[in-house]
């Protein structure tokens, strides 16, 4: 009776995310909207990114595997007859775990330890996909005269995955959930 009731709960999840973490259906990680600004000599960075996890992903999740997601972010400067140059490469790393005997969902931010607890997938999901005032670069970094951009990305790990796990989440489809890049320009 259990192992039914829990299936029961990953398919009404699995069935009911796509209506709360986003309007459309189908599964996957689009980065929404982002966006620079200039506060105290630093650029920080808001953005917006939908996270749509797939049965799989979810079912995992329900079984007490960790899931593990990447925000990719670079800053490149603009070249006209050569190779963009790099500027900054950022990497921010999010572990979501389901605690099964608190029935909580844990938020883990693994660049900084910060740990958060929810009572519901969503509203995890919602803080995970909230970037507010993030420290971007230095605006020293910046040369006045050159164009730069800025590039998003979101997807999940799937190295962080357990040993067992990773060959399967390499060949099927519901494991790759990346969004695609989100490039916008660097303004003072």
């Amino acid at each position: 009776m259990r192992g039914w009731l829990k299936r029961w709960r990953v398919w009404l999840v699995a069935g009911l995310l796509p209506f709360v973490c986003g309007t459309a259906t189908a599964q996957g990680f689009a980065v929404r909207e982002a966006k620079t600004r200039l506060a105290e000599g630093i650029f920080l960075l808001d953005a917006r990114v939908d996270y749509r996890f797939s049965h799989k992903a979810l079912e995992a999740l329900y079984s007490g595997v960790p899931l593990t997601v990447r925000l990719d972010i670079e800053v490149q400067r603009k070249r006209r007859w050569w190779l963009d140059a790099d500027v900054a490469t950022l990497e921010q790393r999010y572990q979501l775990h389901y605690h099964a005997l608190s029935d909580q969902f844990l938020l883990k931010n693994l660049n900084s330890g910060a740990i958060y607890a929810f009572h519901t997938l969503s509203g995890a999901v919602e803080v995970l996909g909230t970037i507010d005032d993030f420290p971007l670069l230095d605006a020293r970094l910046i040369e006045p005269d050159e164009q730069y951009e800025v590039e998003l990305r979101a997807g999940l790990d799937i190295e962080s995955l357990p040993s067992p796990l990773r060959p399967l989440a390499y060949i099927t489809p519901a494991w790759r959930l990346r969004s695609d890049w989100y490039t916008w320009s660097l303004t003072r």
